[in-house]
Protein backbone atom coordinates (compact mmCIF):
# COMPACT_ATOMS: atom_id res chain seq x y z
CA UNK A 1 0.00 0.00 0.00
CA UNK A 2 1.37 3.44 -0.92
CA UNK A 3 2.60 5.27 2.19
CA UNK A 4 0.04 7.71 3.53
CA UNK A 5 -2.61 6.72 0.96
CA UNK A 6 -5.70 4.60 1.08
CA UNK A 7 -5.58 1.19 -0.49
CA UNK A 8 -5.96 1.56 -4.27
CA UNK A 9 -7.31 -1.92 -5.07
CA UNK A 10 -10.88 -2.69 -4.07
CA UNK A 11 -12.29 -6.22 -4.30
CA UNK A 12 -15.82 -6.16 -5.72
CA UNK A 13 -16.77 -9.85 -5.67
CA UNK A 14 -15.53 -13.35 -4.82
CA UNK A 15 -16.66 -16.52 -6.54
CA UNK A 16 -15.48 -19.86 -7.97
CA UNK A 17 -14.80 -20.63 -11.64
CA UNK A 18 -15.33 -24.21 -12.81
CA UNK A 19 -14.56 -25.98 -16.08
CA UNK A 20 -17.24 -26.23 -18.76
CA UNK A 21 -16.59 -29.97 -19.19
CA UNK A 22 -16.62 -32.30 -16.15
CA UNK A 23 -13.51 -34.38 -15.54
CA UNK A 24 -13.61 -38.17 -15.48
CA UNK A 25 -14.45 -39.37 -11.93
CA UNK A 26 -11.52 -40.77 -9.97
CA UNK A 27 -8.82 -39.01 -11.99
CA UNK A 28 -5.67 -38.31 -9.93
CA UNK A 29 -2.55 -36.33 -10.77
CA UNK A 30 0.49 -37.14 -8.57
CA UNK A 31 3.04 -34.39 -8.00
CA UNK A 32 6.60 -35.13 -9.08
CA UNK A 33 9.83 -35.13 -7.06
CA UNK A 34 10.64 -31.63 -8.34
CA UNK A 35 7.13 -30.44 -7.48
CA UNK A 36 7.51 -31.61 -3.88
CA UNK A 37 10.89 -29.86 -3.65
CA UNK A 38 9.21 -26.47 -4.20
CA UNK A 39 6.71 -26.84 -1.32
CA UNK A 40 8.26 -24.00 0.71
CA UNK A 41 7.39 -21.43 -1.98
CA UNK A 42 4.44 -19.82 -3.70
CA UNK A 43 4.27 -18.29 -7.18
CA UNK A 44 2.46 -15.09 -8.17
CA UNK A 45 2.26 -13.67 -11.70
CA UNK A 46 0.52 -10.53 -13.01
CA UNK A 47 -0.30 -9.83 -16.66
CA UNK A 48 -1.07 -6.17 -17.48
CA UNK A 49 -3.17 -5.15 -20.51
CA UNK A 50 -4.05 -1.80 -22.08
CA UNK A 51 -7.73 -0.73 -22.29
CA UNK A 52 -9.61 -3.42 -24.16
CA UNK A 53 -12.39 -3.11 -26.75
CA UNK A 54 -15.96 -3.41 -25.57
CA UNK A 55 -16.01 -7.02 -26.79
CA UNK A 56 -13.57 -7.99 -24.03
CA UNK A 57 -15.87 -8.07 -21.01
CA UNK A 58 -15.63 -9.86 -17.68
CA UNK A 59 -18.50 -12.11 -18.74
CA UNK A 60 -16.67 -13.22 -21.87
CA UNK A 61 -13.46 -13.72 -19.88
CA UNK A 62 -15.33 -15.95 -17.43
CA UNK A 63 -16.76 -17.97 -20.31
CA UNK A 64 -13.38 -18.54 -21.95
CA UNK A 65 -11.82 -19.34 -18.56
CA UNK A 66 -14.35 -22.13 -18.05
CA UNK A 67 -13.47 -23.44 -21.51
CA UNK A 68 -9.72 -23.49 -20.87
CA UNK A 69 -10.09 -25.01 -17.39
CA UNK A 70 -11.53 -28.08 -19.11
CA UNK A 71 -7.97 -28.69 -20.36
CA UNK A 72 -6.45 -28.23 -16.87
CA UNK A 73 -8.06 -30.70 -14.42
CA UNK A 74 -5.00 -30.36 -12.14
CA UNK A 75 -5.80 -26.65 -11.75
CA UNK A 76 -9.43 -27.10 -10.68
CA UNK A 77 -8.74 -30.09 -8.38
CA UNK A 78 -7.78 -30.33 -4.72
CA UNK A 79 -4.68 -31.64 -2.95
CA UNK A 80 -4.77 -35.00 -1.18
CA UNK A 81 -2.16 -37.38 0.22
CA UNK A 82 -1.62 -40.60 -1.72
CA UNK A 83 -0.73 -44.03 -0.33
CA UNK A 84 2.96 -43.08 -0.04
CA UNK A 85 2.09 -39.90 1.89
CA UNK A 86 2.99 -37.79 -1.14
CA UNK A 87 0.89 -34.99 -2.56
CA UNK A 88 -1.45 -35.62 -5.46
CA UNK A 89 -4.27 -33.64 -7.04
CA UNK A 90 -7.73 -35.16 -6.95
CA UNK A 91 -9.23 -33.85 -10.18
CA UNK A 92 -12.77 -33.26 -8.95
CA UNK A 93 -13.80 -30.02 -10.71
CA UNK A 94 -13.90 -28.14 -7.40
CA UNK A 95 -12.86 -25.02 -9.29
CA UNK A 96 -10.59 -21.98 -9.02
CA UNK A 97 -11.18 -19.16 -6.54
CA UNK A 98 -11.81 -15.83 -8.29
CA UNK A 99 -11.62 -12.19 -7.21
CA UNK A 100 -13.05 -9.26 -9.17
CA UNK A 101 -11.39 -5.96 -8.29
CA UNK A 102 -11.04 -2.34 -9.37
CA UNK A 103 -8.25 0.26 -9.13
CA UNK A 104 -8.92 3.99 -8.80
CA UNK A 105 -5.98 4.83 -11.12
CA UNK A 106 -5.20 4.57 -14.82
CA UNK A 107 -2.66 1.96 -15.80
CA UNK A 108 0.02 4.58 -16.49
CA UNK A 109 -0.64 6.23 -13.12
CA UNK A 110 -0.31 2.80 -11.52
CA UNK A 111 3.03 2.12 -13.21
CA UNK A 112 4.36 5.48 -12.02
CA UNK A 113 3.18 5.38 -8.41
CA UNK A 114 2.46 1.84 -7.20
CA UNK A 115 4.77 0.17 -4.71
CA UNK A 116 5.62 -3.52 -4.44
CA UNK A 117 2.97 -3.83 -1.73
CA UNK A 118 0.40 -2.18 -4.01
CA UNK A 119 1.24 -4.63 -6.77
CA UNK A 120 0.77 -7.56 -4.40
CA UNK A 121 -2.86 -6.43 -4.08
CA UNK A 122 -3.37 -7.44 -7.73
CA UNK A 123 -3.06 -11.07 -6.68
CA UNK A 124 -4.94 -12.96 -4.00
CA UNK A 125 -3.63 -15.78 -1.86
CA UNK A 126 -4.81 -17.89 1.06
CA UNK A 127 -2.36 -20.30 2.75
CA UNK A 128 -3.25 -23.97 2.84
CA UNK A 129 -5.83 -24.82 5.48
CA UNK A 130 -5.77 -27.85 7.77
CA UNK A 131 -8.03 -29.76 5.40
CA UNK A 132 -6.53 -29.21 1.91
CA UNK A 133 -9.42 -31.03 0.26
CA UNK A 134 -11.53 -27.88 0.70
CA UNK A 135 -8.73 -25.43 -0.20
CA UNK A 136 -8.27 -23.97 -3.67
CA UNK A 137 -4.59 -24.10 -4.72
CA UNK A 138 -5.16 -21.67 -7.62
CA UNK A 139 -6.43 -18.10 -7.25
CA UNK A 140 -7.15 -15.69 -10.11
CA UNK A 141 -7.89 -11.99 -9.72
CA UNK A 142 -9.13 -9.79 -12.56
CA UNK A 143 -8.53 -6.12 -11.76
CA UNK A 144 -9.93 -3.27 -13.85
CA UNK A 145 -8.18 0.11 -13.88
CA UNK A 146 -9.82 3.53 -14.14
CA UNK A 147 -9.10 3.71 -17.90
CA UNK A 148 -10.53 0.19 -18.49
CA UNK A 149 -7.07 -1.37 -18.66
CA UNK A 150 -6.94 -4.60 -16.71
CA UNK A 151 -4.61 -7.01 -14.94
CA UNK A 152 -4.86 -10.76 -14.48
CA UNK A 153 -3.21 -11.99 -11.29
CA UNK A 154 -2.47 -15.69 -10.80
CA UNK A 155 -1.37 -17.23 -7.48
CA UNK A 156 -0.57 -20.87 -6.75
CA UNK A 157 1.65 -23.18 -4.68
CA UNK A 158 5.00 -23.45 -6.44
CA UNK A 159 4.80 -27.24 -6.14
CA UNK A 160 2.00 -27.17 -8.72
CA UNK A 161 3.94 -25.32 -11.42
CA UNK A 162 7.00 -23.24 -12.22
CA UNK A 163 6.80 -19.78 -13.91
CA UNK A 164 7.08 -21.29 -17.41
CA UNK A 165 4.10 -23.56 -16.72
CA UNK A 166 2.04 -20.87 -14.96
CA UNK A 167 2.54 -18.45 -17.86
CA UNK A 168 1.20 -21.06 -20.28
CA UNK A 169 -2.03 -21.37 -18.26
CA UNK A 170 -2.76 -17.68 -18.94
CA UNK A 171 -1.53 -18.01 -22.54
CA UNK A 172 -3.92 -20.93 -23.08
CA UNK A 173 -6.73 -18.81 -21.63
CA UNK A 174 -5.96 -16.15 -24.22
CA UNK A 175 -5.96 -18.76 -27.00
CA UNK A 176 -9.34 -20.06 -25.84
CA UNK A 177 -10.75 -16.53 -25.57
CA UNK A 178 -9.83 -15.82 -29.20
CA UNK A 179 -11.46 -19.12 -30.20
CA UNK A 180 -8.07 -20.27 -31.43
CA UNK A 181 -6.38 -23.60 -30.80
CA UNK A 182 -4.19 -23.86 -27.71
CA UNK A 183 -0.68 -23.55 -29.10
CA UNK A 184 1.05 -25.12 -26.08
CA UNK A 185 -1.48 -27.55 -24.58
CA UNK A 186 -0.80 -28.97 -21.11
CA UNK A 187 1.11 -32.25 -20.97
CA UNK A 188 0.32 -34.13 -17.75
CA UNK A 189 2.97 -36.77 -17.29
CA UNK A 190 4.86 -36.56 -13.97
CA UNK A 191 6.52 -39.96 -14.64
CA UNK A 192 8.53 -38.07 -17.26
CA UNK A 193 10.73 -36.93 -14.36
CA UNK A 194 10.82 -40.12 -12.29
CA UNK A 195 14.24 -41.01 -10.83
CA UNK A 196 16.19 -43.64 -12.77
CA UNK A 197 16.47 -47.20 -11.39
CA UNK A 198 20.17 -46.65 -10.65
CA UNK A 199 20.58 -43.08 -9.36
CA UNK A 200 23.80 -41.16 -9.82
CA UNK A 201 24.61 -39.22 -6.65
CA UNK A 202 28.33 -38.73 -7.27
CA UNK A 203 27.85 -35.40 -9.08
CA UNK A 204 28.44 -31.75 -8.26
CA UNK A 205 24.66 -31.29 -8.36
CA UNK A 206 24.12 -33.87 -5.60
CA UNK A 207 26.86 -32.29 -3.47
CA UNK A 208 25.40 -28.83 -4.07
CA UNK A 209 21.88 -29.87 -3.02
CA UNK A 210 23.18 -31.67 0.08
CA UNK A 211 25.03 -28.52 1.15
CA UNK A 212 22.04 -26.35 0.27
CA UNK A 213 19.71 -28.41 2.45
CA UNK A 214 22.11 -28.02 5.39
CA UNK A 215 22.32 -24.25 4.84
CA UNK A 216 18.52 -24.01 4.70
CA UNK A 217 18.21 -26.05 7.91
CA UNK A 218 20.70 -23.78 9.67
CA UNK A 219 18.93 -20.66 8.41
CA UNK A 220 15.57 -21.94 9.63
CA UNK A 221 16.86 -21.97 13.21
CA UNK A 222 17.81 -18.28 13.07
CA UNK A 223 15.44 -16.27 15.22
CA UNK A 224 15.95 -12.96 13.38
CA UNK A 225 14.63 -12.41 9.86
CA UNK A 226 15.67 -9.55 7.60
CA UNK A 227 12.85 -7.43 6.26
CA UNK A 228 12.76 -8.07 2.51
CA UNK A 229 12.15 -5.42 -0.14
CA UNK A 230 11.37 -5.69 -3.85
CA UNK A 231 11.81 -3.62 -7.00
CA UNK A 232 11.41 -4.14 -10.74
CA UNK A 233 14.01 -2.88 -13.22
CA UNK A 234 12.82 -2.60 -16.83
CA UNK A 235 15.69 -2.52 -19.34
CA UNK A 236 14.74 -1.43 -22.86
CA UNK A 237 16.62 -2.84 -25.82
CA UNK A 238 18.69 0.33 -25.90
CA UNK A 239 19.52 -0.10 -22.21
CA UNK A 240 20.70 -3.67 -22.78
CA UNK A 241 22.72 -2.54 -25.80
CA UNK A 242 24.30 0.04 -23.50
CA UNK A 243 25.36 -2.85 -21.26
CA UNK A 244 26.83 -4.73 -24.23
CA UNK A 245 28.80 -1.64 -25.24
CA UNK A 246 30.69 -1.90 -21.94
CA UNK A 247 31.96 -5.37 -22.85
CA UNK A 248 35.44 -4.44 -24.03
CA UNK A 249 37.12 -7.82 -23.85
CA UNK A 250 38.03 -9.59 -27.09
CA UNK A 251 38.03 -12.95 -25.30
CA UNK A 252 35.89 -15.51 -27.15
CA UNK A 253 33.96 -16.30 -23.97
CA UNK A 254 32.95 -12.64 -23.64
CA UNK A 255 31.75 -12.40 -27.26
CA UNK A 256 29.32 -15.28 -26.58
CA UNK A 257 27.59 -13.60 -23.66
CA UNK A 258 23.82 -13.10 -23.76
CA UNK A 259 21.60 -10.40 -22.23
CA UNK A 260 20.99 -12.72 -19.27
CA UNK A 261 24.72 -13.24 -18.66
CA UNK A 262 25.43 -9.53 -18.75
CA UNK A 263 22.49 -8.47 -16.57
CA UNK A 264 23.11 -11.27 -14.09
CA UNK A 265 26.77 -10.24 -13.81
CA UNK A 266 25.79 -6.57 -13.44
CA UNK A 267 23.38 -7.26 -10.57
CA UNK A 268 25.67 -9.83 -8.95
CA UNK A 269 28.52 -7.33 -8.80
CA UNK A 270 26.26 -4.51 -7.60
CA UNK A 271 24.57 -6.60 -4.88
CA UNK A 272 27.91 -7.99 -3.69
CA UNK A 273 29.51 -4.55 -3.51
CA UNK A 274 26.67 -3.27 -1.32
CA UNK A 275 26.72 -6.29 0.99
CA UNK A 276 28.21 -5.83 4.43
CA UNK A 277 29.65 -9.31 4.15
CA UNK A 278 31.94 -8.38 1.26
CA UNK A 279 32.13 -9.77 -2.28
CA UNK A 280 30.66 -13.23 -2.70
CA UNK A 281 32.40 -15.77 -4.92
CA UNK A 282 29.36 -17.92 -5.64
CA UNK A 283 25.64 -17.77 -6.19
CA UNK A 284 22.83 -20.18 -6.98
CA UNK A 285 21.53 -20.24 -10.55
CA UNK A 286 18.07 -21.61 -11.37
CA UNK A 287 17.20 -22.60 -14.94
CA UNK A 288 14.22 -24.27 -16.60
CA UNK A 289 15.24 -27.36 -18.61
CA UNK A 290 12.21 -28.62 -20.58
CA UNK A 291 13.97 -28.17 -23.92
CA UNK A 292 17.45 -29.01 -22.63
CA UNK A 293 16.83 -32.76 -22.32
CA UNK A 294 18.07 -35.27 -24.91
CA UNK A 295 14.40 -36.18 -25.38
CA UNK A 296 12.87 -32.72 -24.81
CA UNK A 297 9.75 -32.32 -22.75
CA UNK A 298 6.91 -30.37 -24.42
CA UNK A 299 6.68 -26.68 -23.53
CA UNK A 300 3.33 -27.56 -22.00
CA UNK A 301 4.79 -30.09 -19.52
CA UNK A 302 2.75 -29.35 -16.42
CA UNK A 303 4.63 -28.95 -13.17
CA UNK A 304 8.20 -27.97 -12.29
CA UNK A 305 11.24 -28.48 -14.48
CA UNK A 306 13.80 -26.38 -12.61
CA UNK A 307 17.47 -27.09 -11.97
CA UNK A 308 19.55 -25.38 -9.28
CA UNK A 309 23.34 -25.18 -9.45
CA UNK A 310 26.27 -23.24 -8.06
CA UNK A 311 28.11 -20.63 -10.14
CA UNK A 312 31.53 -19.43 -9.06
CA UNK A 313 33.38 -16.36 -10.34
CA UNK A 314 36.17 -14.01 -9.37
CA UNK A 315 34.24 -10.83 -8.69
CA UNK A 316 37.43 -8.76 -8.78
CA UNK A 317 38.10 -9.74 -12.40
CA UNK A 318 35.62 -7.31 -13.93
CA UNK A 319 32.16 -7.33 -15.45
CA UNK A 320 33.29 -9.01 -18.68
CA UNK A 321 34.88 -11.92 -16.86
CA UNK A 322 31.93 -12.50 -14.52
CA UNK A 323 29.46 -12.49 -17.45
CA UNK A 324 31.69 -14.98 -19.29
CA UNK A 325 31.81 -17.23 -16.21
CA UNK A 326 28.01 -17.32 -16.07
CA UNK A 327 27.86 -18.07 -19.80
CA UNK A 328 30.37 -20.92 -19.47
CA UNK A 329 28.42 -22.40 -16.57
CA UNK A 330 25.16 -22.38 -18.51
CA UNK A 331 26.82 -23.85 -21.60
CA UNK A 332 28.31 -26.62 -19.47
CA UNK A 333 25.04 -27.82 -17.93
CA UNK A 334 24.31 -31.39 -19.03
CA UNK A 335 21.32 -33.68 -18.76
CA UNK A 336 23.12 -35.88 -16.24
CA UNK A 337 23.09 -32.96 -13.80
CA UNK A 338 19.31 -32.61 -14.14
CA UNK A 339 18.73 -36.32 -13.47
CA UNK A 340 21.17 -36.36 -10.58
CA UNK A 341 19.31 -33.47 -8.97
CA UNK A 342 15.99 -35.29 -9.32
CA UNK A 343 17.50 -38.45 -7.82
CA UNK A 344 19.10 -36.68 -4.86
CA UNK A 345 15.85 -34.90 -4.05
CA UNK A 346 13.95 -38.18 -4.32
CA UNK A 347 16.15 -39.85 -1.70
CA UNK A 348 16.96 -36.99 0.65
CA UNK A 349 14.40 -34.19 0.63
CA UNK A 350 11.93 -35.80 3.01
CA UNK A 351 11.17 -32.38 4.44
CA UNK A 352 11.07 -29.62 1.78
CA UNK A 353 13.62 -26.87 2.29
CA UNK A 354 14.09 -23.40 0.88
CA UNK A 355 15.11 -23.68 -2.77
CA UNK A 356 15.18 -19.92 -3.45
CA UNK A 357 17.85 -19.09 -0.93
CA UNK A 358 19.07 -18.68 1.70
CA UNK A 359 22.02 -17.87 -0.59
CA UNK A 360 21.73 -15.26 -3.35
CA UNK A 361 19.75 -16.89 -6.18
CA UNK A 362 19.42 -15.83 -9.83
CA UNK A 363 16.60 -17.26 -11.95
CA UNK A 364 16.92 -17.41 -15.74
CA UNK A 365 13.42 -16.96 -17.17
CA UNK A 366 14.11 -14.67 -20.13
CA UNK A 367 12.71 -17.26 -22.56
CA UNK A 368 9.28 -17.18 -20.85
CA UNK A 369 6.31 -17.25 -23.26
CA UNK A 370 4.35 -14.86 -21.02
CA UNK A 371 3.96 -12.17 -23.67
CA UNK A 372 2.16 -14.66 -25.88
CA UNK A 373 -0.86 -14.43 -23.52
CA UNK A 374 -3.01 -12.53 -26.03
CA UNK A 375 -6.77 -12.12 -25.52
CA UNK A 376 -7.58 -9.93 -28.55
CA UNK A 377 -5.88 -9.82 -31.94
CA UNK A 378 -5.61 -6.03 -31.91
CA UNK A 379 -5.73 -3.16 -29.43
CA UNK A 380 -6.14 -3.56 -25.68
CA UNK A 381 -6.25 -7.14 -24.51
CA UNK A 382 -3.63 -8.00 -27.06
CA UNK A 383 -0.04 -8.55 -26.02
CA UNK A 384 0.58 -7.73 -22.33
CA UNK A 385 2.40 -4.45 -21.73
CA UNK A 386 4.12 -5.89 -18.67
CA UNK A 387 4.33 -9.24 -16.90
CA UNK A 388 5.40 -9.46 -13.26
CA UNK A 389 6.60 -12.49 -11.31
CA UNK A 390 6.93 -12.71 -7.53
CA UNK A 391 7.92 -15.62 -5.32
CA UNK A 392 6.73 -16.37 -1.81
CA UNK A 393 8.98 -17.87 0.84
CA UNK A 394 12.07 -15.86 -0.15
CA UNK A 395 14.49 -15.20 2.71
CA UNK A 396 18.23 -14.85 3.17
CA UNK A 397 20.36 -13.02 0.63
CA UNK A 398 17.60 -12.59 -1.94
CA UNK A 399 16.42 -13.53 -5.41
CA UNK A 400 16.87 -11.95 -8.85
CA UNK A 401 14.57 -13.02 -11.73
CA UNK A 402 15.51 -12.09 -15.30
CA UNK A 403 12.45 -12.16 -17.58
CA UNK A 404 11.61 -10.97 -21.09
CA UNK A 405 10.23 -7.47 -21.64
CA UNK A 406 7.18 -6.47 -23.66
CA UNK A 407 9.27 -5.18 -26.55
CA UNK A 408 10.83 -7.82 -28.76
CA UNK A 409 14.58 -8.10 -28.93
CA UNK A 410 17.07 -7.57 -26.13
CA UNK A 411 14.76 -5.81 -23.66
CA UNK A 412 14.57 -7.52 -20.26
CA UNK A 413 12.70 -7.16 -16.95
CA UNK A 414 14.66 -7.83 -13.76
CA UNK A 415 12.59 -8.47 -10.62
CA UNK A 416 14.68 -8.24 -7.44
CA UNK A 417 13.91 -9.18 -3.83
CA UNK A 418 16.63 -8.37 -1.30
CA UNK A 419 17.03 -7.44 2.36
CA UNK A 420 15.71 -3.90 2.75
CA UNK A 421 19.09 -2.24 3.31
CA UNK A 422 20.68 -3.97 0.31
CA UNK A 423 17.73 -2.97 -1.90
CA UNK A 424 18.06 0.66 -0.87
CA UNK A 425 21.69 0.65 -2.01
CA UNK A 426 20.95 -1.27 -5.21
CA UNK A 427 18.37 1.28 -6.39
CA UNK A 428 21.03 4.01 -6.09
CA UNK A 429 23.84 2.02 -7.71
CA UNK A 430 25.48 4.11 -10.44
CA UNK A 431 26.67 1.03 -12.33
CA UNK A 432 23.02 0.04 -12.88
CA UNK A 433 21.46 3.50 -13.20
CA UNK A 434 23.84 4.68 -15.93
CA UNK A 435 22.20 2.23 -18.34
CA UNK A 436 18.82 3.91 -17.87
CA UNK A 437 16.50 1.20 -16.54
CA UNK A 438 13.02 2.18 -15.40
CA UNK A 439 12.57 1.28 -11.72
CA UNK A 440 9.02 0.28 -10.72
CA UNK A 441 7.15 -1.21 -7.78
CA UNK A 442 9.70 -0.45 -5.06
CA UNK A 443 8.99 -1.34 -1.49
Amino acid sequence: MTAGCERQVTVQAKWTAVSSTPVRPGKMYPLSVLDHAMAAHTLHMIFYYRPAPSTLTREKLYESLSDVLSHYPAVTGRLVRDGADKWAVKCNDAGVRMHDAKVALTLDEWFKSATAEDERDLTYWEPMVEDPSIWSPFYIQITEFKDNAFAIGLSLPHMHADPACAALVIKAWGDAHRRSYIVNPPFFHPPGLLPRPQPNLSTQTAKFLANKSQMAAAASTTTTRCRMSSATFRFSEEAVKSCFSQMHSADDDCTKTTPFDILAALFWLSISSSSSGGPAAALTLCVEFRKSMHAPLPYGFFGNALHFSKVEADLTSGWDSVAAAINRHLAGLEEEAYWSGIEWLNGNAQKPFQMYGPELTFIKMDHLLAYGAVFEKEGGGGKPVHVACRLGGVEGEGVVIVMPAAEEGMGRTVAVTLPEEAMEKLCKDDNILRHGPTIMFRG
